[in-house]
């Protein structure tokens, strides 16, 4: 008998579409119900079909009166543990439960577990100030650092930290040079297996994007040059994975975020759900990772699959995310659903803001260089249709 699965978060495309396509009977409930939602899907709209804004607290209560056999969660409730409380209330909860949130989502406690197993993490500071703060044994003013919100995701609100007073919602958080990087892994019973190691990118304009906000990922082959000392940075990060799901006891799938240089992934962020990278892995390995994490939440099973082996001989796989460069309103967007590398596309009519997501382009090509080329490509082809078909409001 087909279960049936809510999912629940700002975008829910990609993982309702695998879900629906490993045979559950699925609800998605987010910001925008895009137009290229799998046809078996029955696509909610927080705004537009219950009348509800897409925040946690929100969807959490809406969910609340939607009937299911369990329900998995998406960005940004990793932040609200008490909104996964709300929807662990009905069926079965499929992901990290709330106590395990407020411990993996807290910088500090990561950094020190990180630390303590020999694994590097990027310095951090509540008060750069006050000289007996353990977490910063030199003085930040002589080094580069990041303000950032303790409910971070995606980059936003991320900014350079020009020495003024910290808010108490935010921290320091030590700038490293290197490229930035994402492994996708699902965990179980404190045993994870990775899925894919992707570089991001971040805050290109190429993408409308700014500042240090998340704009895509680039899978590629091990001996790419994406990665320098790419096989040692899988190797780390692997290893940083497996102590992280050991340590936090993570179930489901998961992601860290991390700065490379010199072949050392310094971890900047946990991500203890379901990621928009997990969709690349998909179509690099031509899998339906929604099966792997349901198995691995439900019954504590994890996949036999050689992540290595798999990056050795794969091509490059990509997927951007294209930001609004004004206010628009979008014109006719069903031609968009013929074009393959074109997903996450929004309703005709939709009113979208400067900065919000567009749609998403997609693209695969023999390494990584080509395959951002094709990307950009893309994504310029959506904004000169956007500038001929759609209604400026500004």
């Amino acid at each position: 008998m087909t279960r049936s699965v809510l999912v629940c978060g700002t975008s829910t495309r990609a993982i309702a579409e695998s879900a629906a396509a490993a045979g559950f009977a699925v609800t998605a409930v987010d910001a925008f119900a895009d137009l290229d939602q799998h046809p078996a899907v029955r696509a909610l709209s927080a705004s537009r079909d219950v009348s509800s804004p897409p925040t946690a607290a929100a969807l959490a209560r809406v969910a609340d009166r939607i009937a299911r056999d369990a329900v998995v969660y998406l960005s940004p409730f990793e932040n609200h543990p008490q909104a996964v409380s709300t929807l662990a209330k009905r069926g079965a909860l499929w992901g990290n439960p709330p106590e395990t949130l407020r411990r993996v989502r807290d910088p500090f406690l990561v950094a020190s577990v990180l630390n303590r197993h020999g694994f590097a993490a990027p310095r951090l500071a509540n008060d750069p100030n006050d000289p007996n703060d353990p977490n910063d044994p030199n003085d930040p003013h002589d080094s580069q650092w990041l303000l950032k919100p303790f409910r971070s995701g995606g980059g936003r609100r991320v900014r350079d930290w020009p020495g003024e007073r910290i808010p108490p919602t935010t921290f320091l958080q030590e700038q490293i040079d290197g490229v930035p990087g994402s492994l996708v892994f699902v965990s179980a019973g404190g045993a994870s297996v990775p899925l894919g190691l992707s570089r991001q990118l971040i805050g290109d304009s190429n993408f409308g994007a700014v500042g240090y906000r998340y704009c895509g990922s680039i899978l590629a082959s091990a001996s790419d040059s994406q990665f320098p000392h790419a096989p040692v940075v899988f190797t780390r990060a692997v290893d940083i994975a497996q102590c992280i799901a050991s340590e936090f006891g993570l179930v489901g799938m998961n992601n860290i975020d991390f700065i490379a240089r010199e072949g050392t992934p310094y971890v900047v962020e946990v991500n203890p759900r379901w990621s928009s990278s997990v969709e690349v892995a998909e179509r690099a390995f031509d899998g339906q990772f929604f099966s792997t994490h349901a198995q691995a939440c439900a019954a504590g099973v994890l996949p036999s699959f050689d992540c290595g082996a798999a990056l050795a001989k794969t091509k490059a796989f990509g997927k951007a995310i294209v930001y609004a460069r004004h206010r628009t309103v979008v014109g006719d967007t069903t031609a968009w659903l013929r074009d393959p590398g074109v997903r996450d596309v929004p309703r005709p009519g939709s009113r979208i803001r400067r900065g919000e997501p567009v749609c998403s382009v997609h693209a695969t090509g023999p390494d990584s260089s080509v395959c951002y080329g094709l990307l950009v490509a893309r994504a310029a082809a959506i904004y000169a249709e956007l500038e001929c078909r759609v209604v400026s409001l500004r």
